[in-house]
């Protein structure tokens, strides 16, 4: 499993180095990223992450406190394609993000201020190693009904992985049979599934594809899915 020691001892950007040049972000890029994120952050105070995948049951990062949250606007889509991690040349496989419309259900972590600036470079050079994802500043409301700022990364529509067709039946097959040496893709898809029903939530887009993952790793002839609801931000 990813940790701080991997990402700080940079043997975790390994798993991108036979990527092309062009794709793998240098620390120079991660660190303006970085900066000009920082710089467009809309309040002071605590600053709150949130976490809608890997982020929910393995941030890296240390927090001071973790709340359910749920974010309007945007919704969870395994849009980005990969080679690396979890995938390979062989077996390429998705990773999730976050596009325009919908509610989505996860997490908010309040980040040390202490040690604020060693967090969110951990936490940059784990998501933004090819710029796959935008950061940005969005209004995430709390279990308490209260409201707060979040930092959050979402699809960047014009990044070469970007793929458009979300799909479940274009993106399952890629799910099921993509590993690499983090481990396999349905696993993380699976964790998801876990950790979302373990703060009680759930999402459908996520539900619809764990079934269909399972169907074909179980040999099924048909996924017996449609693709309507995985093309609508409802997920």
């Amino acid at each position: 499993m990813l940790n701080r020691t991997m990402i700080s001892s940079g043997r975790y950007l390994e798993n991108f180095k036979d990527l092309p040049a062009h794709i793998r972000w240098s620390p120079d890029q991660i660190e303006q990223s970085l900066q000009e994120t920082m710089c467009l952050r809309p309040d002071t105070g605590d600053l709150w992450l949130f976490g809608y995948g890997s982020l929910i049951w393995n941030p890296v990062c240390r927090y001071e406190a973790c709340r359910r949250a749920t974010l309007h606007g945007w919704h969870r889509s395994f849009c980005i394609r990969t080679t690396v991690g979890r995938a390979s040349p062989l077996t390429p496989g998705r990773m999730l993000s976050l596009e325009p419309g919908g509610v989505t259900h996860g997490v908010a972590l309040r980040l040390p201020a202490v040690s604020l600036d060693e967090e969110l470079r951990l936490l940059w050079i784990r998501e933004m190693a090819t710029g796959a994802y935008r950061p940005t500043w969005s209004s995430v409301t709390l279990e308490d009904g209260s409201h707060t700022t979040a930092l959050i990364f979402v699809a960047k529509p014009e990044h070469p992985f970007y793929d458009r067709d979300v799909s479940v039946l274009a993106v399952a097959p890629f799910i099921a049979t993509a590993v690499g040496p983090v481990g396999t893709n349905a696993d993380y898809l699976f964790t998801l599934k876990a950790s979302l029903a373990k703060w009680h939530a759930s999402d459908d887009y996520v539900d619809t594809l764990v079934d269909a993952v399972q169907s074909i790793q179980r040999g099924d002839a048909s996924l017996g899915v449609g693709t309507d609801h995985a093309n609508s931000p409802t997920g």
